[in-house]
């Protein structure tokens, strides 16, 4: 009796990749920083549609983001993941302003600058931002209306 062969199995897919395949957008964030922290409630607040998704960097996610896209060694403030690929520092600030739109729109404004130049300044206040606004014990668990929006739980 011949063996029967199975048909092969695809691999699994990674959490990482499912989140962003199913949310669109998810917004990685260093999890004990206040600025951080604020920007997060920020996005939260005018987020019309609902749709975009956080994790920490700190988390499970964001350590396979760091795996998956080497580049974001040494990144650990704010990181946008879509399905093309993960935007870091002020572009990932200025693609947020587009995907939350009506005034915040106007933010690609930011665009005109160039790149390097934008990144200094996001890196200047990347620098300071735990003497400025704080660095937490731990990562502030989200309330109870957004704790769905949050990743790693």
């Amino acid at each position: 009796m011949p063996a029967t062969q199975r048909p092969p199995q695809a691999a699994p897919r990674s959490p990482l990749r499912t989140a962003v395949e199913e949310h669109g957008y998810v917004l990685l964030y260093d999890g004990v920083c206040g600025l951080c922290n604020g920007f997060v409630q920020w996005v939260l607040k005018h987020d019309r549609a609902g749709s975009l998704r956080f994790a920490t960097l700190q988390g499970v996610l964001g350590q396979e983001a760091v795996r998956t896209f080497p580049a974001l060694q040494g990144i650990d403030s704010v990181v946008l993941l879509s399905r093309d690929g993960a935007l870091v520092k002020s572009t990932a600030v200025i693609e947020v302003a587009r995907y939350l739109g009506g005034v915040w729109y106007l933010l690609l404004a930011g665009y005109l600058l160039p790149r390097g130049l934008r990144d200094a300044l996001y890196d200047q206040v990347a620098r300071r931002r735990y003497g400025w606004f704080g660095k937490l014990d731990a990562c502030p668990l989200p309330s109870p209306e957004t704790r769905q929006r949050f990743l790693d739980r």
